[in-house]
């Protein structure tokens, strides 16, 4: 890039001049950066409400059961025919919390159709059973190698007012041929917390073996509330629960900033993404500024025995908070939306290469949900929503506030699909644009073809209760440790995160990882309400308290004296 085409970049508002920056940064060679727009995006749909099929029958005169300044989408999914959004029950009025629309309809705005049917979402008018077949609150979903719809049910209702506990916690696997629910999974209290949220899930397949038709993945979920992840194994149906500071909310970054809005909300880990070649997730809360990433080998080697951490390691800092991760299927590349900079950026650890693919002011507000589907190439969906206007009830209900967008050509498909035969459509897709989503010649695997009213398929007889994994007897634990804390990154050696000058100012992540915190940064002070310094000492410097282990918190009273 010459100099003087810097000076032009000059020009244009201010919501760019991290482009600029990006681009002289370029000019010193301290970074490879690319903000040259080379990646189009499109918009797919835009809603300015969202609206639904509903029943004839059912209330949507009352906002108890319909509110749609109410209704806010938080989760994405791409399948073959259809596309799939979460709306959780964040607020009153939110009448079903799946729904899907057909992948070729025309024009913005499409009425969207609860999913599988009204029957599954009986938590709006109150009429449900907790041991029933149904959905309370889903805030993201997932689509297996073999079809599946994976939906995360926190069982909350009113999460951003008073939180009331609907149901336990649960996820419903749904077929997409059928749209029959093949497997419930309940999670058994030992992992559960009063306040739990449960908002977002891998689903990893690396392991799976095809003929066992998706039922021996591992699934990652992030408790947002109560900040943890619970790690659920399908193929023994256990469940466990682990946790690390890097999982809680920083307190310095509660404060968002979008654009003129600025909003408070003290959420722990949301943001999930998983580079299934590597066999690293990556995670994010939202009051922060970074990201991390922890190994599968130390999420799938159960729970952490006294004195042990799960090793965490800190990638690196963002220009502002995020919620929306993603991972390009091969290669590495990690993909986030800082809220502040309203744009789209991706990152190579691998190579160290940095790009912004898209920033506006409008379009992206709010960046939620981040998805990479096998089944859609190289290409990159964008769910986002002005949640911050939701939040502070000052929406205007004549702009488009809610978006599915498409950055084309920025992943590398995996190629699992390839193997999965029943699933491999005949003809390979057309590029996406638009409303042309398929070419004339392609054929569905299945076609979606749903039951007549009335019939149905019973559930399989497989398990439908997960077996919790008790910490407290070491020799019932069919659990190894061996090596699980000595997985060095495959990344090479890291550069230190505040040495020198930052390679560019629109985030500064490292071309490596590290153990966290780093050895090299002071920790920051902390201090009371009087501001005077905090000084605790600890009675038990190995002392352990985020994953399951529960000690006496205090001594007798002969013993209190500090040493």
């Amino acid at each position: 890039m010459e100099l003087h085409s810097v000076s032009t970049l000059f020009k244009m508002h201010r919501w760019s001049m991290l482009t600029v920056l990006c681009a002289a940064s370029v000019l010193l060679g301290s970074v490879r950066c690319q903000t040259d727009g080379s990646h189009k995006m499109e918009v797919v749909k835009q809603w300015n409400l969202l609206n639904y099929n509903f029943p004839w029958d059912y209330p949507a005169a009352s906002k108890e059961f319909y509110n749609p300044e109410n209704v806010v989408a938080t989760g994405l999914e791409v399948g073959y025919d259809r596309i799939f959004v979460a709306t959780p029950r964040l607020f009153s009025g939110v009448p079903a919390t799946v729904s899907s629309i057909p992948r070729g309809t025309n024009g913005d705005s499409p009425v969207l159709q609860a999913y599988p049917d009204w029957t599954h979402h009986r938590a709006a008018t109150k009429e449900y059973n907790c041991s029933d077949i149904g959905l309370v609150s889903v805030y993201r979903l997932r689509i297996d190698s073999c079809n599946r719809l994976w939906a995360l049910d926190a069982g909350v209702s009113r999460s951003l007012e008073d939180f009331e506990v609907t149901c336990p916690p649960k996820i419903l696997v749904y077929d997409l041929h059928t749209d029959q629910v093949v497997r419930r999974i309940d999670f058994p209290p030992e992992v559960v917390r009063r306040e739990s949220l449960y908002t977002n899930l891998i689903v990893d397949e690396t392991t799976s073996r095809p003929e066992n038709n998706c039922d021996d993945v591992f699934v990652y979920i992030t408790d947002t509330v109560a900040p943890g992840i619970v790690v659920y194994d399908s193929g023994k149906d256990l469940t466990w629960r682990v946790s690390h500071p890097a999982m809680y909310p920083d307190p310095d970054f509660a404060e968002s900033s979008i654009l003129e809005h600025r909003f408070t909300l003290m959420d722990g880990i949301v943001g999930l993404a998983f580079d299934m070649e590597a066999g690293i997730v990556y995670f994010q809360p939202l009051a922060t500024d970074r990201i991390f990433s922890v190994t599968t080998a130390a999420l799938r080697s159960g729970p952490l025995p006294f004195g042990k951490d799960l090793p965490v390691k800190l990638v690196g800092r963002k220009s502002s908070q995020g919620i929306g991760l993603g991972a390009s299927p091969r290669g590495g590349t990690i993909f986030y939306a800082p809220l502040s900079e309203t744009a789209v950026a991706s990152w190579n650890p691998r190579t160290n290469e940095h790009q912004i693919l898209a920033q506006d002011q409008e379009k992206i507000q709010f960046a939620a949900d981040l998805r990479t589907p096998d089944r859609d190439a190289t290409a990159l969906y964008v769910l986002t929503s002005k949640f911050h206007r939701f939040f502070l009830k000052n929406l205007d209900a004549n702009e488009f506030n809610t978006r599915i967008l498409r950055i084309d050509g920025v992943a590398i498909p995996s190629g699992q699909l390839a193997s999965q035969s029943h699933l491999r459509p005949t003809i390979p897709y057309d590029t996406l644009h638009g409303n042309a989503y398929y070419h004339p010649s392609v054929v569905l695997p299945v076609p979606y073809k749903p039951l007549p009213p009335g019939q149905s398929i019973a559930l399989p007889p497989a398990a439908t209760t997960s077996t919790p994994v008790s910490v407290f007897n070491s020799q019932n634990m069919p659990f190894g440790h061996h090596g699980l804390f000595t997985k060095q990154s495959t990344f090479g050696h890291s550069t230190i995160l505040g040495q020198g000058k930052p390679s560019q100012p629109f985030f500064a992540l490292n071309n490596g990882e590290k153990s966290f915190p780093p050895s090299t940064i002071g920790s920051r002070p902390q201090y009371g309400a009087s501001g005077a310094p905090i000084f605790i000492p600890k009675i038990n410097q190995n002392f352990n308290d985020l994953n399951l282990l529960r000690y006496r918190k205090s001594l007798s009273v002969n013993q209190t004296a500090v040493h």
